[in-house]
């Protein structure tokens, strides 16, 4: 779930091995396959130029699009499986609620909230918080044992909404997950 970069590379990689759904709150907007980090930093660059100098805002990168293509993304929009459907109303037991009252089953979640992460969805589990975090051992939940909460800065994993520590928070979140389906 999420309209940006983490969610389409991840649902990129998850569809290589599992049957998967992505929702967001608005399509996602995908770049053009040419666009590379070089291009998004030039854009960026004339955008801070130009507000420098009293210039009408462009809208920068935010202008372009929200999700870079790069090879894993083009590869599932290639595969027919990068295609966005409207967020869920609201978590059921065994998955999702569509607005039209329908329900999705689904054995994962994945939640991808970008910068601005609300764990709002959640309040209806009841997790035991601290200072309105959840309280996790790693990033499992220690109210909730299928939920997994990765990227949420140093609570869920040592730097882990950075690059770097998000890679080795993920990879020791996949270890306890695989040993948790293999019991």
């Amino acid at each position: 779930m999420g309209g940006g970069n983490s969610a389409a590379q991840i649902l990129a990689e998850v569809s290589t091995v599992a049957e998967t759904t992505w929702a967001t709150l608005r399509a996602p907007r995908l770049l053009p396959d040419e666009v590379d980090g070089r291009v998004l930093f030039d854009v960026a660059s004339r955008r801070q130029a130009a507000l420098a100098a009293g210039r009408s805002d462009n809208g920068g990168v935010a202008a372009l699009g929200d999700i870079v293509m790069v090879p894993s993304v083009r590869a599932a929009r290639d595969r027919g499986v990068l295609v966005a459907r409207p967020m869920f109303t609201r978590l059921v037991a065994d998955g999702v609620e569509w607005p039209d009252s329908t329900v999705g089953t689904f054995d994962s979640i994945i939640w991808c909230t970008g910068f601005r992460p609300d764990l709002g969805h959640l309040t209806p589990l009841g997790l035991s918080t601290v200072d309105g975090v959840p309280m996790t051992v790693g990033t499992r939940s220690v109210d909730e044992p299928r939920l997994h909460l990765l990227g949420y800065g140093d609570w869920t994993g040592t730097a882990s909404a950075t690059i770097i520590g998000a890679a080795r928070t993920a990879k020791a979140s996949v270890a306890e997950l695989v040993d948790h389906l293999a019991d």
